[in-house]
C-alpha cells in the first residue's frame, strides 16, 4: 500500500508518493517546490531501502521545515540550508550532510559535504574541490563535488569531506590556503561526530587542488591554545596526503628562475594570485610565499604525487623537485608516479582505477593502519 510524505515549507504543501517494491523502495515522483518567498527552492526525493527501514533521499531547502511520515516510522527533520542524502550502493547505503559550514568570511559562508560509508574504517579524507583556484558547489564551468569520484574511497570505508572552498578572482591564493586549513581544524574539531579519528585524517586535490593539498601536507600544525573560536585551537596537519600534478614552487616553474606567479602557463591565471603578481618585487614575495616547497620539513607525511610527463600547464619538474628535496629533508615516506605520454589531465582521471586505487592504496597502508 502506498504512503504519503508531506513536505511543509512556509504553509506551501506538496505531495511525494512512493511504492513498497519486493527489495527495496524506489521513488514514483519527485515534486519541484519553486515558487516560494524570496526565491528559495526545493527539491525533494526519497529512497528506501529494505521492508523495515529507511533513509532519507534529498531535502534541500533554505526556508522550512520537512514532516515525513512513513508506515514504518516517524522522523521531523527541522532544516536550514543543510542537506541529507543518501545513496544506495548495493546493500552499502552512503550518507550524505550537505553544506556543512567550515568557516564564514565577509559574510560568506565555507561549506562543505559530508559522506559516510556504511561500514566506516574511522579514517578521514578532505578531497579540495578545486582547480585553477576555483570552487564551486555546483557550478558546471567550476570543479564541483562529485560524489561519484568518492565512491573507491567510501567502498574501503573512509569518511569522505569535500571541501568548497572560495575562490579567485574575489579570493587569492593565500586566502585559499587559509580556507583549507580551517576545514582541517573544523574537521577535526567535529571528529567524533562524523565517526572519525582525529589523528587518521589525510587530504587529496588535483592541480590548484594539488597545491592547496601540499600546503596543508607542508604547513599544517598547531592550533592556537588560547583562540577565542575553539576549531582554531585544533591541529591543521594531516597524516597523508595524495594529489595530482600540483604546483610546488612558483619562482622555478619550470626551470630555475622561471616564475610560475601569474605568468608562463600560468599567464590565464594571474588574476588568483592577487595584485602582488603584478610588480616584480611582489612577484618574489608571494612566489616564496604561497610555493609549498619552502616549507618542507621532515615532518611531512606520507605523501603520493601522480604527474603525466607531458604536462605544459604544470610541468614535472615541479613535482619532481618537491619529491626530491622532500627526500633530502628526510622525509621517509613520499612517492612520485610519472605517466609517461600524460598532460595535464587524462580523460576523466578522477575515475581512473590505475591512479585511484594507487591513491586508495596508499591510504591504505598510511592512514588505515593498524595499531
Amino acid at each position: 500500500m502506498p504512503w504519503v510524505a508531506r513536505l511543509s515549507c512556509r504553509g506551501a504543501r506538496r505531495l511525494v508518493w512512493a511504492e513498497n517494491a519486493v527489495v527495496s523502495w524506489r521513488v514514483v515522483s519527485t515534486i519541484d517546490c519553486s515558487t516560494f518567498p524570496m526565491g528559495h527552492r526545493s527539491v525533494v526525493s526519497f529512497s528506501f531501502l529494505g521492508q523495515d527501514r529507511f533513509v532519507v533521499g534529498l531535502i534541500n531547502t533554505c526556508c522550512g521545515n520537512v514532516l515525513m511520515s512513513i508506515r514504518f516510522g516517524l522522523v521531523i527533520a527541522a532544516l536550514c540550508c543543510t542537506s541529507l542524502t543518501a545513496v544506495v550502493r548495493g546493500d552499502d547505503v552512503v550518507r550524505r550532510t550537505e553544506d556543512v559550514i567550515y568557516g564564514r568570511k565577509f559574510g560568506m559562508a565555507l561549506t562543505l559535504d559530508v559522506f559516510q560509508p556504511a561500514k566506516p574504517n574511522g579514517c578521514g579524507l578532505l578531497f579540495l574541490v578545486n582547480g585553477g583556484w576555483l570552487s564551486s558547489k555546483s557550478t558546471p564551468m567550476m570543479v564541483t563535488v562529485r560524489p561519484e569520484d568518492y565512491r573507491v574511497y567510501l567502498e574501503r570505508g573512509y569518511t569522505m569531506f569535500a571541501i568548497v572552498t572560495s575562490s579567485q578572482p574575489k579570493f587569492t591564493i593565500p586566502e585559499e590556503i587559509e580556507d583549507v586549513l580551517r576545514a582541517v581544524r573544523f574537521v577535526r574539531s567535529q571528529a567524533a561526530q562524523y565517526g572519525v579519528r582525529p589523528d587518521r585524517l589525510g587530504v587529496l586535490g588535483s592541480s590548484a587542488g594539488g597545491h592547496l593539498t601540499l600546503s596543508i601536507a607542508t604547513r599544517g600544525g598547531p592550533g592556537k591554545a588560547d583562540a577565542a573560536d575553539p576549531v582554531d585551537r585544533e591541529s591543521s596537519a594531516v597524516q597523508a596526503a595524495a594529489c595530482f600534478f600540483p604546483p610546488t614552487d612558483f619562482l622555478n616553474y619550470g626551470g630555475p628562475g622561471l616564475s610560475g606567479v601569474g605568468m608562463g602557463p600560468l599567464a590565464p591565471l594571474q588574476v588568483a594570485f592577487g595584485p602582488l603578481a603584478l610588480t616584480a618585487e611582489g612577484r618574489e614575495q608571494l612566489g616564496r610565499d604561497i610555493s609549498p616547497i619552502n616549507y618542507i620539513s621532515a615532518k611531512l607525511p606520507p605523501t603520493l604525487i601522480i604527474h603525466g610527463d607531458q604536462d605544459e600547464v604544470v610541468p614535472l619538474q615541479q613535482s619532481e623537485s618537491f619529491v626530491a628535496k622532500a627526500r633530502q629533508a628526510g622525509v621517509p615516506h613520499i612517492e612520485l608516479i610519472v605517466r609517461p605520454g600524460k598532460g595535464h589531465g587524462w580523460g576523466d582521471f578522477w575515475k581512473s582505477a590505475e591512479d585511484i586505487n594507487a591513491f586508495a592504496d596508499w591510504f591504505d597502508r598510511y592512514l588505515n593502519r593498524p595499531e
